[in-house]
């Protein structure tokens, strides 16, 4: 049976192609979307952009006939612009009486149920609203075309049951065959049946569809990093393989994640030459109350940002400890930025760029959106390696969660890509006390 979905504004901003998602169902907009719309689409990040996107949409389709008539979708929906009438803004309880722009969705979508045979569905990804909307007797829904169930989520790594002879046959040959479907680049620990002690460490080759042996990483480790457990060793090979061009990394505070990622970023580009920089960068999103302006020029406003990422360097570099030698500090990390191997910036000048040759880490990733992670994959130029990192636990934009964060949505829509690989990392290595607390708290 077909619906009749009623938008709300934060879902367009979400979204701004929500408006053709919803399959041969009529679509309504509330004339006071239309008049938010035109509030948010002079922000200029991500919510203006979004905002001035849909409207355009709608101007488009607007010459196609009268958008308060209603517009045929290439879907087989409808889309229209709805007025509410006062009356029923009347009608609505004394708690929710006067003209905010929650109160006259909830009016129209009353308007709309009584008019129409078919079931009214309030959509929005205001939990209040949809509250009030369920106290009101309507059906209401979250915005969830591109959420994902996090206790399903892809964690890149699973353990296969074989004989003896198969994991010895893989050791000589170094590759095996076997029967299953696995992802590609999927990381796989071969348990013998009758010694489960005896295992083994393989990938998925995603061009042979093969189990393959992971690299045997430098003795020194990869820029003096070693991995200390069975999951950073699968990381280190999705970030040292050139074919796999898109890594993935979850995992709670302290595993890893980042110093992983930029250790064998300095690594790529410093020591083999494969990449031409080192480009950091994070979105920058306050935890908790922000401070306000910062001052100074770009480097130092950024400086606050991008503080974890300079602690990072300094631990691969072993500078975190030379406080009482000044100029030490300075031939690490700056040096190589001098030098235009390393570069580190925030994401809001990334639109509109190419980015060929270089080993590109987005460290905080989990406060992406889908659209923004989407833009920053686009970006790409030849040649270019992408490393994504993030804790599904420590999301600070208020308009994404765990389940529609930009991270999951990549990790979950790239599973089966060749040049892709992902690994949730479960154990904590900062320090026994980090580790309690990411377990605890």
């Amino acid at each position: 049976m077909k619906k009749v979905f009623v938008l709300d504004t934060n879902v367009l901003l979400h979204d701004p192609t929500a408006i053709l998602r919803f399959k041969d169902n009529d679509v309504v907009l509330p004339i006071t979307v239309i008049e938010e719309l035109d509030r948010f689409k002079k922000q200029p990040e991500v919510t203006g952009r979004n905002a001035r996107q849909v409207s355009r949409s709608l101007d488009t389709l607007r010459q196609q006939g009268s958008l308060t008539v209603g517009i045929g979708l290439k879907s087989g929906g409808m889309l229209r612009v709805a007025l509410c009438h006062r009356e029923t803004l009347e009608e609505l309880p004394t708690e929710l009486e006067g003209d905010r722009g929650d109160n006259a969705i909830l009016a129209l979508a009353l308007e709309l149920k009584r008019q129409c045979d078919c079931p009214v569905v309030v959509v929005s990804k205001d939990t209040n609203l949809r509250i009030k909307a369920d106290a009101l007797e309507l059906a209401a829904e979250d915005y969830e075309t591109d959420k994902v169930d996090v206790d399903e989520l892809y964690t890149g790594t699973a353990e296969v049951l074989v004989d003896t002879v198969a994991i010895e046959q893989f050791y000589q040959q170094g590759c095996l065959t076997l029967d299953g479907e696995f992802f590609p680049n999927e990381a796989l620990t071969l348990v013998d049946a009758a010694n489960p002690a005896h295992t083994a460490l393989g990938i998925v080759d995603a061009a042979s569809q093969q189990i393959v042996p992971l690299f045997k990483l430098p003795h020194n480790g990869v820029s003096r990093i070693h991995a200390r457990n069975r999951e950073q060793k699968f990381a280190f090979e999705l970030l040292l393989r050139d074919s796999v061009q898109l890594v993935t990394l979850v995992g709670r505070a302290g595993t890893g994640k980042t110093l992983l990622a930029i250790a064998t970023g300095l690594h790529k580009v410093a020591d083999e030459r494969l990449y031409s920089r080192l480009l950091i960068s994070r979105p920058v999103v306050p935890m908790g109350r922000d401070l306000g302006f910062l001052p100074g020029d770009i480097n130092e406003k950024l400086t606050p940002w991008m503080q974890p990422l300079y602690d990072n360097f300094d631990l691969i570099l072993g500078t975190q400890d030379r406080s009482d030698k000044p100029s030490y500090r300075r031939r690490g990390y700056e040096e190589l930025m001098e030098h235009g191997l390393i570069q580190i910036e925030p994401l809001t000048y990334i639109r509109g760029r190419t980015i060929p040759k270089q080993f590109l880490i987005v460290d905080e990733a989990q406060n992406l959106t889908p659209h923004e992670v989407k833009t920053i994959l686009t970006r790409a130029g030849e040649g270019t390696k992408i490393v994504l990192t993030g804790d599904l636990d420590q999301i600070d934009n208020p308009y994404v969660d765990a389940a529609s964060n930009g991270l999951t949505y990549v990790v979950e829509r790239f599973k089966q890509e060749p040049l892709a690989g992902h690994i949730t990392l479960v154990k904590g290595e900062r320090s026994p006390l980090a580790e309690r607390a990411a377990l605890l708290l």
